[in-house]
């Protein structure tokens, strides 16, 4: 499972999660990381509506703590009918949400279980996001995608040691 931010301006109008070009940067992520298009997880953010250009004019809004509220019992149920094992936490917002509030570089490339689950921190890929610039943070990117890489590994072999326990 996926969770972002929120829906952006493209996805308020395509109706898809993760369809403009921040979707497209992390497409590319995953590809890296050995999930093609053909294997997208199931994909959702903290909040379900587009909050809005910044201010600032440098990309989307932050959601508000009550419209972050508004959406937890949502994003809770999706949780909970998903039960995903492996749970990519795509930018600071959804990072604070399941990791805590920790420095991004504190998080990404690292792993955590909880309960069932393993949360793998990622950075927003937004355009609007300068955090890649630094070249240690590239590094940080490259690990994160090796832990999601191992990861999918994982759920892989434990489909087969599953399959092949159903058919014997």
């Amino acid at each position: 499972m996926i969770i972002g931010q929120a829906p952006g301006a493209v996805e308020l109008t395509t109706g898809l999660p993760f369809s403009g070009r921040a979707g497209a940067e992390l497409r590319r992520w995953l590809a890296q990381a050995g999930i093609d298009e053909a294997h997208l997880p199931y994909r959702t953010s903290i909040t379900k509506c587009f909050p809005g250009k910044a201010a600032s004019g440098a990309g989307d809004r932050r959601p508000s703590p009550s419209e972050i509220a508004l959406c937890a019992s949502w994003l809770d149920a999706e949780l909970t009918l998903v039960r995903p094992r492996v749970v990519l936490l795509v930018g600071t917002l959804a990072i604070e949400r399941f990791w805590g509030r920790v420095p991004l570089g504190e998080a990404v490339g690292r792993s955590r279980i909880d309960g069932e689950r393993v949360l793998i921190p990622l950075p927003h890929p937004s355009g609007a996001s300068r955090w890649l610039n630094d070249p240690d943070n590239r590094v940080r990117l490259r690990r994160a995608l090796g832990v999601v890489r191992r990861a999918v590994r994982g759920l892989d072999n434990a489909g087969s040691a599953a399959k092949m326990h159903r058919s014997t």
